[in-house]
This record gives structure tokens, C-alpha cells and sequence, in this order.
């Protein structure tokens, strides 16, 4: 196993990095407060903790997860290709649509989580990472009562009207309490914890169901009804040495998930509670999903490139529900999302990551009966977050814990057998000289991981710096690509739409073009060169057919 030093390291970039990536919001600066922050410091954990686990433990990865690695290696060759055969812009694949930014880089820098937490082995560090969790949750849940008694203090744009979080999105911070109130009741109904502890659980927990509740987020219900109905399972396993309260337990369970998913379907007495027109709508962007891959079976449309192709892909039936001017740039399901990106090997090669996940919790369940908290939190988080992922976009602040919690899961499992594992544990297991320390690698990677992860954040705060100078200069310096300032469509449109409000048809008619030429397949860049002043007739016609080609379904492309 890994020195003491070495592990520590590492769990404590994990344990504490994590919670700081679901947190971390900027505002004032830039102009998506959510998404670049994030992944600029997830890139940044990222390098560090894997960094330190390649130096002083690539034997141990290699020796006790080869399987694991090679499947890692599978979907990043995958994701690539994907990026390779994509028509969309290149910084798009590699950094991801604005407002998202899933792109390659990103499942990179996952992909490096989940690879550090699979050194993990001692109870102590599986017992931070879920710590973590709950103080991720705890911060979100006291800013949240915050928000609901005195009203919010980030500097945000909220048209959604509910409670957003650390996430910017009601259905986010639904999802995401789901999960921690799960772990909270988790941490509770272990046996031996005090009555005070008891107490304040029971009370945060009330203020978590309440605040789901006011997120308006269905996929916050369904995640914590999940969660919990996972908890009373453990327990009760744990409690009978027969098997018969287990399968009357799964029995009842079945009964009621059976009917709570006919509600979701318009069947059955749940329909009016469960029920919502976004079901409905999730459907038709799940299907355009995979139309994408019907259409593009091996390399997808490219990373976080589904936006691109939205309107080629949807059925004619989503042009009545949710009609034809409602678009999206995800499928709303994290698997069909991948599915799209990158077809059918770039969705097989994360199945895959997802089952090696799944078998490690049933191995460690059939196991043993007993009630560990620890590994009922991280199992049951798992659970709830790939549940969620079925019904919800990807967002880099719950999809961390995805992907760290599947390594998490996977390193329990091996670290809780009894095998030849612990038996060779005394093998060396990396780089083990004395002139280099585990804090002076995770330093470097820390700096690596940034400068890899940063351009998105870079380019979002030059461009709101530029746009509030109000000086020409700087606004058309902050459009001149470069490696700190990658492009994309969502700044070009803003400046198209700033310099055409501004009486400047000649920049606003330049930029256009230069967006069009950046991205011929995104749709309002073409309806802007269609609606400016300075366009002719000969580009309203190019416009025209353009439109028609990205949106073939529609007979009234402009609206």
C-alpha cells in the first residue's frame, strides 16, 4: 500500500477539494459565475492527487486495478476520438459549450479524480471523503435557509425563482441535496452514535427535505426517497440474521418505486404528485440524443458539442412539446449525453466504469451484513448520483463526486478483503527516494492542473472586464483568440448583439461573420447574421438556408 504520508496526501487534495469544487462560486468577475470556476479548480485538484498517486503508487494502481485502468484509458481513446472526428470547434470539444464546460478537458481531469481515489485503503480516508460530502452539503444547506429567510447575496441572475445554491440551478441543488440528505440519515442510523448527534442529524435533515422541497426539483424527491429507502435496507439487513424482513422490505420498496414510476409516466394514483411536464420534455431531448448517435454510431458529434445538434436531431413531436423555440445544449441524462458525444464506444467504455463501480458495492454487501456508516454513505451516494444522472444535465459540481465516489467504492472493496492483496501490501508500490516529498508533487500538479484548466476562466473574466471598460479596444482584444482566451459562440453572439445595439453595424456585421466562420453549424449565429442591419441580401438568403439546414424540422426558422 501507499506510505501513510503519501495517502494522506492525497485523501486530504480529494477529501477537501471536492466540497471546495461544489462550492466554489465567483461573481462580480465574470460572467458565469458557476461552471468555469469549478472546473478551473477541479482541473487544479485533479493533477495534484494524481500526480502523487502515479509517483509513489503507480504499482499499487497497476497491480490491484488493471482492469480499472484499462477501461479508464478505453473512454479517454474514446473521448478523443470524438474530439478528432467532431465538426464542432475545437476549444468547444476541448473546454465545453459555455454555461456547461463538459467537455474533453474536463472528463480528463474526472477521470484523474476517480484514478487517485483507487489508492486509497485506510477507513480513515474513506471516512474524510464522506465527511466532505457532508460539508459540502452543510455550507449549501445553511446558504440556502439563508437565501429562503433574507434572500440571496451572490450577484446572480435567478429567472428560475427558487433556491439555486452553490450550483446556479434549482434542479442542481435539488439533486445534490437528495444525495446529502441521504448520507446524513446514513451517518444517524449508525448504531452507537449519541443522542445529541442524533438530534441535530434529525434537524438538519428536516431543513434539507424542506429546502428540496422548495428547489421544486423532482429529481431531489425522487434521490432522497431512494436514499433513504437504501438506508432502511442496510439496516435492516444488518439487524436480522433472516433474509425474510430483507425481501419483505424490497417487496414494499418495489411496490412503491413501481408506482411512483408510473406516476412519472402519466399512469397510476401518483400521477398528479409525481408528474411533471418537464418528464415529458426530458423525453424528447433524451431521443434527440440518440438520434445523434444513430446518426454518428462511432465518434458521436463531439464533446459537449449536443447543442450543435439539437435541432437536426429532435423529433418532429418535440416541435409541439416543447415546441419549436425551446432548445437545449444536454440531454438531460449524463449516459445519453456521453452517448451522443462520443456514440456508442464512448457509451459502452462509461457503462463499463459505472458497472465496475456497481459490482465493487455488491461485492462488499454480500460480504458482510454489518452497519458501516462509512461505506453505507459512500455505496449509497453512488447510488443516489447515478440515479440522478439519469434524469438530470451534467454539472461539474455534482459530477465529481460521480466519479470520485466510483473509485472510492472500487478501493473499499479492495481494501476490505481478505486477500493476497494485504499479503503483498509490503511490495514497493511507487517512487520511494527521499529527495522528493508527496506535498512538493501535489504542489506542481496543483500548478499544472490550473494552467490546463484555467483558459475558460481566463477568457469569461478578460471578456466581462472588456464589456465593462466600454472601451472598443479591450472589447476587441477580449475577441482575438489566443491559449488564455479561447473563443466561443456565446461571447461572439453577445458581441454581435452589443455592437449592433451600440450603432455600430460594421463591428457587429465583422463578428458575425467571424462567428459563423468559428461555428457554421450553431444556429443563432446564422439568425444574428440574418437580423442585423448591415446584412445583405445575398447573406440573409446564406442565413436562410443555413437555418433550415440546422433546423430542417421547422417550417418557421425565424420565429
Amino acid at each position: 500500500m501507499l506510505s501513510q504520508t503519501s495517502e494522506k496526501s492525497i485523501v486530504r487534495i480529494l477529501g477537501w477539494g471536492a466540497p471546495l469544487v461544489s462550492i466554489l462560486v465567483f461573481w462580480g468577475v465574470v460572467s458565469d459565475p458557476v461552471n468555469a470556476p469549478k472546473l478551473f479548480l477541479l482541473g487544479a485538484i485533479a493533477v495534484s492527487a494524481v500526480l502523487i498517486a502515479v509517483v509513489f503508487g503507480y504499482k499499487l494502481i497497476w497491480r490491484d486495478s488493471k482492469l480499472i485502468v484499462i477501461t479508464l484509458i478505453v473512454f479517454l481513446i474514446f473521448s478523443v476520438n470524438s474530439v478528432v472526428n467532431s465538426t464542432s470547434p475545437l476549444s468547444q470539444n476541448l473546454y465545453g459549450a459555455y454555461g456547461r464546460n463538459t467537455g474533453f478537458v474536463a472528463y480528463l481531469f474526472l477521470v484523474l479524480i476517480f484514478l487517485s481515489a483507487l489508492t486509497l485503503r485506510t477507513r480513515e480516508s474513506f471516512e474524510l471523503i464522506v465527511k466532505g460530502l457532508m460539508a459540502a452539503g452543510i455550507v449549501n444547506v445553511i446558504y440556502c435557509l439563508w437565501v429562503i429567510i433574507f434572500g440571496d447575496f451572490i450577484g446572480w441572475t435567478n429567472p428560475y425563482g427558487n433556491i439555486l445554491g452553490t450550483f446556479g440551478n434549482p434542479n442542481f441543488i435539488g439533486a445534490f441535496l437528495g444525495m446529502v440528505v441521504s448520507v446524513f440519515f446514513a451517518f444517524i442510523a449508525a448504531p452507537g452514535v449519541s443522542i445529541k448527534l442524533r438530534l441535530i442529524g434529525l434537524a438538519l435533515i428536516a431543513v434539507t427535505l424542506f429546502e428540496i422541497q422548495d428547489s421544486n426539483a423532482i429529481q431531489g424527491i425522487v434521490v432522497a426517497a431512494g436514499g433513504f429507502s437504501l438506508v432502511g435496507l442496510y439496516r435492516i439487513r444488518a439487524k436480522f440474521e433472516s433474509n425474510v424482513p430483507v425481501f419483505l422490505y424490497l417487496s414494499v420498496i418495489a411496490i412503491g418505486g413501481g408506482f411512483s414510476i408510473a406516476g412519472a409516466l402519466q399512469k397510476g394514483p401518483l400521477t398528479e404528485l409525481i408528474y411533471k411536464t418537464s418528464v415529458s420534455l426530458r423525453g424528447e431531448y433524451w431521443q434527440a440524443g440518440i438520434n445523434m448517435s444513430k446518426e454518428f454510431p462511432l465518434t458521436g458529434v463531439g464533446m459537449d458539442s449536443y447543442g450543435d445538434w439539437f435541432r437536426r436531431a429532435r423529433d418532429a413531436s418535440a416541435l409541439v412539446l416543447p415546441g419549436p423555440n425551446t432548445v437545449t445544449n444536454a440531454a438531460h441524462n449524463v449516459n445519453l449525453d456521453l452517448l451522443a458525444f462520443g456514440g456508442w464506444p464512448l457509451f459502452i467504455s462509461y457503462l463499463c466504469i459505472l458497472l465496475l463501480g456497481a459490482v465493487s458495492i455488491f461485492k462488499v454487501f454480500i460480504r458482510s451484513r454489518g452497519y458501516d456508516w462509512v461505506f453505507v454513505s459512500l455505496s449509497i451516494a453512488w447510488i443516489c448520483y447515478q440515479v440522478q444522472a439519469l434524469i438530470s444535465i451534467n454539472q461539474i459540481g455534482l459530477a465529481i463526486w460521480g466519479w470520485l465516489l466510483t473509485g472510492a467504492v472500487i478501493a473499499f472493496e479492495i481494501s476490505t478483503r481478505d486477500s493476497k492483496v494485504e499479503k503483498s501490501s509490503k511490495i514497493k508500490v511507487g517512487y520511494t527516494g527521499q529527495n522528493i516529498s508527496p506535498q512538493l508533487v501535489g504542489g506542481i500538479g496543483l500548478v499544472i492542473g490550473a494552467l490546463l484548466a484555467v483558459p475558460p476562466l481566463s477568457a469569461d473574466s478578460r471578456w466581462r472586464s472588456a464589456l465593462q471598460s466600454q472601451s472598443l479596444e479591450q472589447i476587441e482584444l477580449a475577441l482575438t483568440p489566443s491559449y488564455l482566451n479561447p473563443a466561443n459562440t456565446a461571447k461572439y453572439a453577445e458581441a454581435v448583439q452589443t455592437f449592433e445595439s451600440s450603432k455600430l453595424p460594421d463591428l457587429a456585421y465583422k463578428y458575425a461573420k467571424l462567428s459563423i466562420e468559428f461555428n457554421p453549424d450553431a444556429f443563432d449565429s446564422w439568425k444574428l447574421l440574418y437580423l442585423i442591419s448591415k446584412s445583405t441580401e445575398e447573406d440573409k438568403k446564406l442565413a436562410l438556408s443555413n437555418m433550415k439546414r440546422l433546423d430542417p424540422l421547422n417550417p418557421n426558422v425565424l420565429g
